[in-house]
């Protein structure tokens, strides 16, 4: 554990008063998996109300950077936490990488055939594709790139449908609004979504690799409740937890 982190811990264990609250900003690939992790923190710590909200990670950037007063920022993107570090809103010496993300193709539909992989999308029975919007959600950008990387973007552009976070968007394809999408992992392989449709992962190096990372804000760095939830992150409950979701540290 960095010496940082350390030190930071024993002030925070000293400063702690019953009734504190740490507020976080999460990536929505995490909406699942954060209510486990929520619970687990809950039984060691409960005397912290967690307050979370998920969304996409660009959108939460914008927010910090206006003054949304969130103390811990969990970003598929690392490059976010980065660029709040370099605008002096965010603890440089607490940032977390947490986990590398997946994408995956999804449906439920019983009769597409997704063995194809990314061909698959251009078959005539798929009507409507879903992806994160590549604008401001990380898992948007690498579905384009994917497709891009394939050389079928121009092909099913017109069949795309935007999602505001990745979330949004496997709630496309799980209400059948969307025949496939490009969603996250994580996201399939939760109790809400396991036993409906299939998926088929897309290769790691058909995009660029989804770092994820979290950081306390500067907010966040005068609340020893969120420096606790950030060493909880690290400990052996919430890496059982992670790795459930599909989540892997980076090599």
């Amino acid at each position: 554990m960095p010496k940082f982190l350390v030190l930071f811990l024993l002030f925070a264990a000293s400063g702690l008063q019953a009734g504190q609250t740490v507020s976080i900003a999460a990536a929505s690939d995490l909406v699942y998996c954060l209510e486990e992790l929520n619970a687990a923190f809950a039984k060691l710590n409960p005397d912290i109300e967690v307050k979370a909200s998920t969304g996409s990670s660009g959108n939460f950037f914008a927010q910090i950077k206006h003054g949304a007063p969130f103390d811990l920022f969990l970003s598929a993107d690392v490059s976010y936490p980065q660029e709040l570090i370099m605008a002096g809103l965010a603890e440089e010496k607490s940032l977390s990488p947490y986990a590398v993300g997946h994408l995956v193709i999804w449906t439920t539909k019983d009769d597409l055939d997704l063995s194809k992989g990314l061909d698959a999308l251009t078959s005539a029975t798929i009507s409507k594709v879903a992806i994160a919007n590549p604008e401001h959600a990380p898992y948007g950008r690498a579905a384009k790139a994917a497709l891009e990387h394939a050389k079928l973007w121009e092909r099913i552009k017109g069949k795309l449908v935007f999602g505001d976070n990745i979330a949004q968007t496997a709630q496309f394809v799980e209400t059948g609004n969307a025949d496939a999408g490009l969603v996250a992992l994580s996201l399939v392989l939760s109790p809400k979504l396991a036993q409906k449709g299939s998926w088929v992962e897309v290769p790691q190096d058909a995009f660029p690799r989804l770092e994820q990372a979290a950081v306390l804000t500067k907010k966040g760095a005068k609340n020893p409740a969120a420096a606790l939830y950030l060493s909880f992150l690290k400990s052996r409950e919430a890496r059982e937890v992670f790795d459930r979701y599909g989540f892997r540290l980076p090599e």
